[in-house]
């Protein structure tokens, strides 16, 4: 006759313990991205539906806007407008147009992305953009900039001081001697100037890779573990 002992030696089993801890830590970090991901999809889904909201001189709340549809009334500071680089659509190069405009009976601005547009022929020379004058009303989706940078594209300065390499709208805050509302207008109307392409795909849904990858973390813990319960149970001959 045999039996089977759990005996477990020292050293192996504080790796796998700390094994353990990592892995089933890191599934419940992606899982709970994954939540986060999906509340902020449904988030998106349900404000896209809501009606537009006027946007005063008073200062939004980022949080509270966020992939809402806004609509605004001011008049365009032409010469403050700049590029932002390194925007392709359809797999052309080319940039957004972000112009402040300032808000009817205030100093308030906002920053409306109006849209993409195509190099030329060559990089030597930024597109020519036409921005309308006097009173505007526009209307477009509430966005908040991403302030994480590219780990392979670090910022450098640019050719032209109006070409930013990402819009960096702490920048545009600290460098503005007006108080500036804390979300960008992606604008969705049109409203004259030079015809720009409006394209603004919904956020990335990540949900699946998140839970994809929580599942594979836990899924590993699972696997050390009955790996550790085989490999420490020994088979005793009794006499």
């Amino acid at each position: 006759m045999s039996s089977f002992r759990f005996r477990p030696k020292l050293l192996p089993a504080i790796g796998t313990g700390c094994l353990l801890a990592l892995f089933i830590h890191l599934g419940l970090w992606q899982a709970g991205k994954g939540e986060r991901a999906q509340a902020a999809k449904a988030q998106h889904a349900a404000r896209a539906q809501l009606g537009p909201t006027a946007v005063t001189s008073a200062l939004v709340t980022a949080e509270d806007v966020q992939d809402a549809p806004l609509t605004v009334t001011g008049t365009f500071d032409a010469d403050a407008s700049f590029f932002v680089d390194n925007r392709q659509l359809d797999g052309k190069p080319g940039l957004h147009v972000v112009t402040p405009l300032r808000i009817a009976g205030s100093h308030t601005r906002i920053l409306v992305n109006r849209g993409w547009i195509g190099w030329g022929s060559s990089r030597a020379q930024l597109p020519k953009v036409e921005t309308p004058g006097g009173s505007v009303t526009v209307s477009g989706i509430a966005a908040v900039p991403s302030t994480k940078g590219f780990f392979l594209m670090p910022d450098r300065p640019e050719a032209w001081p109006e070409l930013w390499p990402r819009l960096d709208l702490q920048r545009y805050t600290q460098q503005s001697s007006h108080p500036v509302q804390p979300v960008v207008l992606l604008q969705t109307s049109e409203s004259g100037g030079t015809p720009l392409i409006q394209k603004w795909p919904p956020p990335e849904d990540r949900v699946a890779m998140h839970q994809s990858y929580a599942m594979q973390w836990f899924g590993m813990a699972l696997a050390l573990s009955v790996f550790f319960v085989v490999a420490s149970t020994r088979c005793q001959a009794k006499a």
